[in-house]
C-alpha cells in the first residue's frame, strides 16, 4: 500500500473505485506473502490466472455478440463472423423474448427485432442454426429470465442434428438476481426465480454436463454505472447466492460450481481494470473454500468472459471507439479472459453493420497475432502498482460483501433495493463529473467538433416483424393443440409442485408450444416481480 505521505499528494488521483494512485510504487508498497497472495499460473488462489501456460497454450475465444430482426438474418450473421474466424457464437435477443412475450404479443409492440434476434418457437430456434454443427461451435446466450427455455430448445435443435446432449458446449447467462439490480428483463419473483435456476443446475448436470449453466454478470451492473469494487462485490455476492440455493436444494456445490462462469466489462481503465480480473480470481478461490466448502480445484476457479464496455462508446465521432475498444480489449486479456467480445464502434447509435463487427473482430486477432500479449502468463504481474491495486481491490470488496451479509446476503438486498440504490448513486456522481468537465469525454466535452460525419449504419429490415408474426401464426396453425394443451398442464402442475420444471418444459417447447405460452403459465403460478422502489 502506497505511503500516506504520497497519497496526500496535492495532485491526487483516485481510479473510479476511489482508490487512491501514487505517483509511484515502490517494492515497500506492496505487502505480499507469494504462496499466500499470488502462486503460479494454473494454481490457487488463481490470482495469475486459471490455467498455467494461458494463451501459450490456447488463445482467448473471440465471440463476437450478434443477434437482430429474423432467426435467418441472425443465421447469416453468425455464418459471416465464423467465416472470418470467429471461434464462438454469442446470441442477443430481442426485449420480448427476454421478457417471455411472444412476437405477436400487445407489450412487444415495437420491440420485435430491434435488440436481438426473436425465440418464439422450436422454428425459430431451428432457423437461428440452420447449417451450423452444434457440435462443433460453443454456443453462448444472453438470457435470463426464461434462460431454461432457451437451452431446451437448443438442446431440441442440436437432438434434430443428432448431436448428443452431453456434447453441446457453451453458457447460458441464467442470472437473474442482476436482473433485478440493473437491467429490469425479469419475469418472475426471486423465489421461484432461484428455483428455475437450481432446476437448470440438477437438469444440466444429468443431460448437459458441458454446459456452463449459469454466468454470472457484472458487466449489466457496470454498464449501469457500478464501479470496479461494486461490479465485483455485487457479482461474487450473487455467485455465492446461486450455489447456497443449490447446496439447500441438495446439490453438491463441488459438482455444480465448475459449471459456473461469470461475465465482467472491460474499460478503458487499463490498470484498474487488469487489477480487478486478478482480484476477482484470488477471492471468489477464497470465498468458495472458506464460504461453501468447495474443495474440486475447477470449483475455485474464476473463469470468465469480457465484454469491452458499451457505456463509454459514443454518437459522437463514433471512430474513436475504435481506439477506445483496443484499450478496452487489452484490458481484458491482460486480465487473463477465458473469451472476450468486442465492441463495434457503431453501436452507440445502431445495431453493428458488417463493417463494424468485422473491425471489432480484427482488433481481437491483431492483439492475438501481432502483440506479444499471449507470450506469457499474467504479464503484468509483479508491477508494484498492479500488485497493490489488486490488494486494494480485494480488500474493498471484502468490505461491500461484509455489508451485505449485515442485510441478510445478496437475495434479501436485492429484496430491499439496496445494490440498485447504490449503482445509481454512483451512476450520478459520473453524470455529474462529465457535465462539469470533470471527467474528459473524447468528442463530447472536450476535442469536439463542429460538424460531426456519422458511419453508414446497419437498419432492421422493417419487413422482418412481419415475417415473424407471420411464422408463429403458421406454427400455431400447424402445430397439434391438443398435444400443447396436455403438455402445459403438466408444466402447471410440476410448477405448483417441487418437480423439476425443465422436463415438462422440454416436451411443451417438442410440441411447439410457444415460449410465451410457458412463460404465461409460469406466470400463473408464480406471479410477476414488482420491484421495492414500484409506484
Amino acid at each position: 500500500m502506497a505511503s500516506d505521505e504520497r497519497r496526500t499528494d496535492a495532485d491526487e488521483r483516485r481510479t473510479d473505485s476511489g482508490i487512491p494512485v501514487a505517483p509511484v510504487y515502490r517494492p515497500e508498497d506492496v505487502d505480499l506473502d507469494y504462496e499466500r497472495d499470488l502462486g503460479d499460473p494454473g494454481a490457487p488462489p488463481y490470482t495469475r490466472g486459471i490455467h498455467a501456460s494461458m494463451y501459450r497454450g490456447r488463445l482467448w475465444t473471440m465471440r463476437q455478440y450478434a443477434g437482430f430482426a429474423s432467426a435467418e438474418e441472425s443465421n447469416r450473421r453468425y455464418r459471416y463472423l465464423l467465416e472470418q474466424g470467429q471461434t464462438g457464437l454469442s446470441v442477443a435477443f430481442d426485449l420480448p423474448t427476454q421478457m417471455g412475450y411472444d412476437s405477436d404479443h400487445d407489450l412487444a409492440e415495437g420491440e420485435v427485432g430491434k435488440v436481438g434476434v426473436a425465440i418464439d418457437s422450436l422454428a425459430d430456434m431451428r432457423a437461428l442454426f440452420e447449417g451450423i454443427p452444434l457440435d462443433q461451435v460453443s454456443t453462448s446466450m444472453t438470457i435470463n429470465a426464461p434462460a431454461a427455455l432457451l437451452l431446451l430448445l437448443y438442446e431440441l435443435v442440436g437432438e434434430e442434428q443428432g448431436v448428443d446432449p452431453g456434447h453441446l458446449r457453451g453458457t447460458i447467462q441464467n442470472d437473474v438476481l442482476k436482473e433485478y439490480i440493473a437491467r429490469g428483463t425479469y419475469i418472475f419473483p426471486p423465489a421461484p426465480s432461484l428455483r428455475l435456476i437450481t432446476d437448470t443446475f440438477a437438469y444440466c448436470a444429468q443431460r448437459l454436463p458441458r454446459f456452463n449453466t449459469i454466468s454470472v454478470s457484472g458487466y449489466h451492473m457496470a454498464e449501469a454505472g457500478a464501479t470496479a469494487v461494486q461490479e465485483v462485490a455485487f457479482t461474487l455476492a450473487n455467485a455465492l447466492a446461486y450455489l447456497e440455493a443449490a447446496r439447500d436444494r441438495g446439490l453438491s456445490v463441488d459438482r455444480i460450481a465448475p459449471r459456473l462462469s461469470f461475465f465482467f466489462v472491460a474499460r478503458a481503465t487499463l490498470l484498474e481494470e487488469v487489477a480487478k480480473f486478478r482480484a476477482a480470481r484470488r477471492l471468489w478461490a477464497r470465498l468458495t473454500r472458506e464460504r461453501l466448502g468447495v474443495t474440486d480445484p475447477k470449483g475455485q476457479m474464476l473463469r470468465f468472459h469480457a465484454q469491452t464496455a458499451g457505456v463509454e462508446l459514443t454518437a459522437q465521432q463514433a471512430e474513436v471507439n475504435l481506439s477506445r475498444v483496443t484499450v478496452q480489449a487489452l484490458a481484458a486479456t491482460l486480465g487473463g479472459a477465458q473469451s472476450l467480445h468486442a465492441n463495434a464502434y457503431d453501436e452507440a447509435l445502431a445495431l453493428p453493420s458488417e463493417k463494424a463487427a468485422r473491425l471489432a473482430l480484427r482488433t481481437q486477432q491483431v492483439l492475438a497475432h501481432e502483440t506479444d500479449v499471449p507470450d506469457a502468463a499474467d504479464p503484468l504481474g509483479g508491477s508494484w502498482l498492479i500488485e497493490s491495486l489488486t490488494d486494494e481491490i480485494e480488500q474493498a470488496v471484502r468490505a461491500e460483501l461484509d455489508r451485505l451479509d449485515e442485510r441478510g446476503g445478496a437475495v434479501a438486498a436485492v429484496e430491499d433495493g439496496h445494490q440498485k440504490r447504490e449503482i445509481e448513486r454512483t451512476a450520478y456522481d459520473v453524470a455529474r463529473a462529465i457535465d462539469r468537465g470533470e471527467r474528459v469525454v473524447v468528442g463530447v466535452n472536450r476535442y469536439r467538433l463542429d460538424e460531426d460525419v456519422q458511419p453508414q449504419l446497419h437498419r432492421v429490415d422493417p419487413e422482418a416483424v412481419a415475417a415473424q408474426r407471420e411464422r408463429l401464426a403458421r406454427v400455431r396453425a400447424e402445430r397439434d393443440d391438443d398435444a400443447v394443451a396436455r403438455t402445459l398442464a403438466v408444466v402447471d402442475a410440476a410448477a405448483r409442485g417441487d418437480a423439476n420444471l425443465l422436463p415438462p418444459m422440454r416436451e411443451a417447447l417438442r410440441a411447439h408450444a410457444t415460449i410465451g405460452e410457458v412463460c404465461d403459465v409460469l406466470r400463473g403460478v408464480f406471479g410477476h416481480h414488482q420491484p421495492a422502489d414500484a409506484l
